[in-house]
């Protein structure tokens, strides 16, 4: 679609008009010296052939100049705009519990989480998401970026073990903490949509790592880092010959003091479908900030009008000049 950007310019175009209707002859305030070649130097009459093509010409070249300065711009269809939105980090236990296969079907808690956060992720455009897998000890595996699909990808890249067999929750939080800190404008009184989250996911209890996970915590809620967690694998029971099934290495109570101290909240996911459950929970507490954002590509055509005012001056100039004939 064609844009005008500044349409007020058009108000120039009669000013080559007015100022030749108002103008005066230059009168001598004296005696006048007779120069027998004046006639050389002097505009050509109104009524000749080479006036009027001078004239056409600088008025095209005006015409084309006040377009230009109008800024004639082309603006394609809208497109979804990168904005800053939430910080969101999620921490991801990869740990070697995380491969046992009790979420339902024949999917292992880390292939549950993969299918279930990896939809959550792409639901979080214009929000800046981050990942870290920790195991025995942490990682960065994805900074703070816009770009979901590489977070996506890196999540469902993640195998289990790849940080260690043990579980060093304090450590994860205590990366995220770092990672926050180093962002460009990280203000630990921000609140709303300004203050960053961290996604907790974990299996077991913090058994590795050098920060205590209540310590870490602490520590959280000083940046203003706000912590959801979660436990996953299912309710402990017994199975045939009297053995227990499920997940009963789970730590609920550290879990439940993080999110607290914090000012997040604690969920628990036995299968898959309650792992979605809390996903859609947590999107509605920390809606993505930026999802209705667009923006139009701006293509700026006044070079051309620019450039063809540039071309039409160099003919009407010889044209108006005393050397022509």
């Amino acid at each position: 679609m064609i844009h005008v950007a500044w349409p007020w310019m058009a108000l120039l175009l009669p000013l080559p008009l007015l100022s030749y209707r108002v103008r005066r002859a230059a009168e001598p305030p004296g005696s006048a010296l007779y120069l027998p070649f004046a006639q050389l130097l002097a505009p050509r009459d109104a009524d000749g052939a080479v006036s009027r093509r001078g004239r056409v010409l600088f008025g095209a070249a005006w015409l084309a100049l006040v377009i230009a300065a109008m800024r004639l711009q082309w603006l394609g269809a809208p497109v979804p705009s990168p904005t800053s939105g939430r910080r969101l980090l999620l921490a991801v236990d990869v740990s070697g519990s995380m491969a046992t296969e009790d979420m339902g079907g024949n999917e292992s808690r880390l292939e549950a989480v993969q299918r279930v956060a990896g939809e959550f992720i792409d639901h979080r455009q214009g929000d800046r998401v981050g990942l870290i897998l920790f195991g025995t000890r942490p990682y960065i595996q994805a900074p703070l970026t816009s770009d979901l699909r590489a977070v996506h990808q890196f999540l469902d890249e993640a195998v289990v073990g790849v940080a260690g067999t043990q579980t060093a929750i304090g450590d994860a939080i205590g990366l995220a903490i770092k990672r926050l800190r180093a962002e460009p404008g990280f203000d630990p009184k921000a609140r709303g949509a300004r203050q960053p989250v961290l996604i907790l996911l974990t299996d077991g209890e913090s058994n590795a790592g050098v920060m205590p996970p209540i310590e870490a915590a602490r520590l959280a809620a000083q940046v203003g880092l706000r912590i959801y967690t979660i436990g996953v694998g299912a309710a402990p029971g017994e199975g045939p010959f009297g053995w227990t099934q499920g997940n009963d290495e789970l730590d609920e109570t550290t879990l439940r003091a993080i999110a607290k101290a914090t000012g997040g909240e604690y969920f628990r996911a036995t299968d898959a479908s309650a792992l979605e459950a809390i996903y859609r929970q947590i999107d509605r507490l920390q809606p993505a900030a930026g999802r209705k954002q667009w923006l139009r590509p701006i293509d700026e055509w006044f070079e051309w009008p620019l450039a063809l005012a540039v071309l039409l001056s160099i003919p009407a100039a010889w044209i108006g000049s005393p050397a022509w004939a």
